[in-house]
């Protein structure tokens, strides 16, 4: 089976990264894979083909006049790269603007159309026209993949037709991220986190609708003996900069880690989690999970049923800073609860989000 996929994003989140990952599981298991993107080193170390397509930035309230004055150019730039991997058996669409854009396409070109929805369907596309033109778009697709049962109710919600929709998990190569006694020490050395120190770290976009902030302020909070590690990018890494600043937090930040996501991860001695409002099933939670780190939420959104008891906290209130300071106090203290509920944590992300497994189910859904 060779599958074409499309994703343009200006973004580098957990959704770019799921995405490839999915390709990457379907490689495994013998398919031809092929990504159309304007971020072709997303494939880097992973066995799918990249060809560069860039269709501007995710459709937003902000960004949709733009797209409509652009649309025949990106259609007709989609168009032709889909003509030069033809034929093929499957065409996968990640994010609206893809997903529209496929619906118009000649049937040669979408011969069995998937969709994979990331997180609930956004507040514009779940009332008025574009909840109509959405809808009607995803009756051409076949089979949409979604990545929780909260994104899928949001989608029958949009209109969507129920018999479309199937429930599959982020696809994580279990194998590759576990805990890392060495590399815990080499990051926590590089960052001078003394052994008696306390860790606590996010992997996180920098995005407004991200709450790291209320990370910063538990933090503060804390006061002596607790360090903060901020890994990722985006446009609110400034203002994080200045909050940890101006409150005396000791932070350090860091890109987005790839290769050295594992010796990151261990480095934590627990992993906060801050949802926007739109979360699917967040990736950071399950590296995090698989290396033996706790989770803390600030929130449930995309992580009730990823936190099971035993594995981390989600905190009430949602992203209150106070309440946030008294569970990361609970686990400063408490060493051996940091053990047992890592452990436990690693054993349900295997389970549950593991390449094989995920890519399995995937291929099932795809071919039929």
């Amino acid at each position: 089976m060779k599958v074409v996929s499309v994703l343009t994003s200006e973004a580098r989140g957990g959704a770019e990264f799921a995405a490839v990952a999915l390709l990457d599981a379907l490689s495994a298991r013998g398919h031809e894979t092929v990504l159309l993107t304007n971020q072709p080193d997303l494939v880097e170390g992973r066995d799918v083909r990249a060809r560069t397509l860039n269709l501007g930035p995710k459709l937003s309230t902000r960004t949709w006049r733009s797209h409509a004055l652009r649309w025949p150019l990106h259609y007709r730039a989609l168009r032709g790269e889909l003509a030069a991997e033809a034929p093929y058996d499957v065409l996968l669409v990640h994010f609206k603007k893809e997903q529209l854009l496929a619906a118009l396409l000649p049937a040669r070109l979408r011969p069995r159309l998937a969709w994979a929805e990331w997180g609930p369907v956004p507040g514009p596309f779940g009332s008025g026209p574009a909840r109509r033109v959405y809808s009607s778009a995803a009756r051409r697709a076949r089979v949409i993949l979604a990545i929780s049962e909260g994104t899928r109710s949001s989608l029958v919600a949009a209109g969507v037709p129920a018999e479309l929709i199937h429930v599959v998990p982020n696809a994580v190569r279990a194998d590759e991220i576990r805990f890392d006694p060495a590399g815990r020490a080499r990051v926590r050395a590089e960052l001078s986190v003394g052994p008696a120190e306390f860790l606590v770290g996010c992997i996180s976009r920098f995005h407004p609708k991200k709450r790291n902030d209320v990370v910063i302020d538990a933090v503060a909070q804390l006061g002596d003996g607790t360090r903060l590690l901020l890994a990722g990018e985006g446009e609110t890494e400034s203002d994080l900069r200045t909050r940890a600043r101006e409150r005396g937090v000791p932070v350090d930040f860091l890109p987005t880690p790839r290769e050295d996501v594992r010796a990151v991860l261990s480095a934590f001695d627990v992993a906060v989690f801050c949802p926007s409002p739109t979360e699917g099933a967040p990736r950071a939670v399950i590296i995090a999970m698989l290396a033996e780190r706790p989770c803390i939420s600030t929130g449930p959104e995309g992580v009730k049923a990823l936190i099971e008891p035993g594995t981390g906290v989600i905190i009430t209130p949602e992203n209150d800073s106070a309440a946030l300071k008294d569970a990361l106090a609970a686990y400063r203290d408490d060493p051996e609860r940091r053990l047992r509920e890592g452990a436990h944590a690693r054993r349900s992300a295997a389970d549950r989000f593991d390449a094989p497994v995920v890519g399995a189910l995937v291929e099932r859904l795809l071919a039929g």
